[in-house]
């Protein structure tokens, strides 16, 4: 039987390119653990650093007849683990960058959301404020417009503060109910 674990790396890599299998086993077996623990400590997750491997003896595999070593196979193997770690983190990023420009995206969208809603309603509201009876607009419009207070109020429009607060009370209860449901229609 043939000894394939007494060969050097560059007899084994010639015997590769004639289809060695045995003489790609053992190159595998030599070097597998070192280059998963060079990927496993700078990838994230233990499966791309099995894909980083498997993915180097794949393409060596390939390329055994036209690969053309300018230096040890160890080298070959360190850079061709150096590559594919940094495809990898990039690929990382990409995706993180994909990631936050959905969720920025989806915010705007929210944002937007909220805004033509916000308008929606204030149009709705002021629709319904000119509805009012005259005297119960100009009331609420005192109050929530102008930031006046109730004695303010009776006193500009010469009332008690008791009929203002009647006022109020029947425009708050009728502006309620028609934007009640207006916030149906929205939901």
């Amino acid at each position: 039987m043939y000894s394939y674990k007494d060969k050097a790396d560059a007899d084994l890599f010639d015997m590769l390119r004639s289809d060695d299998e045995g003489a790609f086993t053992e190159l595998y077996n030599r070097h597998w653990k070192k280059l998963f623990v060079a990927a496993a400590s700078r990838t994230i997750r233990l499966e791309d650093a099995e894909e980083i491997v498997q993915d180097i003896f794949t393409a060596l595999w390939r390329r055994r007849q036209t690969l053309n070593l300018t230096s040890e196979l160890t080298h070959y193997l360190a850079v061709s683990v150096k590559y594919r770690i940094i495809v990898t983190l990039d690929k990382y990023f990409n995706q993180e960058r994909y990631i936050d420009s959905m969720l920025y995206k989806e915010q705007v969208d929210d944002s937007t959301q909220e805004g033509l809603a916000f308008n929606e309603l204030t149009e709705e509201l002021a629709k319904h404020v000119q509805q009012l009876p005259e005297k119960c607009r100009l009331v609420f419009q005192l109050s929530r417009d102008e930031g006046y207070s109730q004695k303010q109020i009776a006193e500009t429009l010469q009332i008690s503060e008791k009929t203002v607060e009647a006022h109020l009370g029947k425009a708050f209860k009728t502006l309620r109910a028609k934007l009640a449901s207006f916030m149906m229609t929205l939901l």
